[in-house]
């Protein structure tokens, strides 16, 4: 099990890549972190999630 937000989801094995491609996060605008790290853009598609991971995915929302 990998904890995403504080919800855990039976997603270990998967990349970055696939788990966001199953939600409606807008790629551009979060920032993944794993275990306390942040995951570089550039890897998500290369970063495995492993059973025990906590992952945080933060939207960024602009305004003025």
């Amino acid at each position: 099990m990998v904890k995403i937000n504080g919800e855990e989801l039976n997603i270990a094995g998967k990349t970055v890549a696939e788990y966001l491609a199953t939600t409606n996060y807008d790629p551009k605008r979060i920032a993944v972190e794993r275990n306390g790290d942040i995951v570089p853009k550039s890897q998500y598609g290369e970063t495995v999630l492993q059973d025990g991971d906590s992952v945080e995915v933060v939207s960024f929302v602009g305004g003025g």
